[in-house]
């Protein structure tokens, strides 16, 4: 496994591109990323200021409006570590905006919600492994199992309407 790419957050040339969306989202275009990413607006945990990430939508329950994001390298991504500090979140899901509370699941639900996703988008979910875990992982209900031990899952569950 290489620890270089699952145990460091990404930095250089690499945080900058993963950090573009933001742009995007900024200048209320997100929805041109379809409905697999939204923008995660938080408070940072040291600074108290606002921060944001744009992130891939593992699955959004469209009856309880609850949308389920990774929490990449291993629960090590500062989004993680600030949402633990401060759970209230804002979400700019295509053209919507709401508050959530964000809540990290427990593995059951985490390993049939990976399950679920890598099902859907089984290229997806081995690229996803291979970047974020150093080895492929096939879409199947051991390997989400595995998944989900290792890389944390957030549901962000709505606190008013959206609008």
């Amino acid at each position: 496994m290489n620890s270089k790419l699952t145990n460091q957050q990404p930095h250089g040339l690499l945080r900058l591109i993963l950090r573009m969306p933001i742009l995007l989202y900024r200048a209320h275009l997100g929805w041109l990323l379809g409905r697999r990413f939204l923008m995660l607006t938080h408070i940072g945990r040291k600074s108290g200021n606002l921060r944001q990430a744009v992130l891939e939508v593992v699955h959004h329950d469209t009856k309880t409006d609850v949308y389920f994001i990774a929490a990449g390298w291993r629960g090590k991504a500062d989004w993680f570590k600030n949402i633990q500090a401060n759970p209230v979140v804002q979400i700019m899901a295509g053209t919507r905006t709401f508050q959530a509370t964000a809540v990290v699941t427990q593995l059951a639900e985490a390993s049939a919600t990976f399950f679920t996703y890598a099902s859907r988008y089984p290229l997806a979910f081995r690229e996803l492994s291979r970047i974020l875990m150093g080895e492929t992982f096939q879409p199947n209900q051991e390997d989400c199992l595995r998944f989900a031990q290792s890389v944390p899952l957030v549901k962000l569950i709505p606190i008013q309407p959206a609008i």
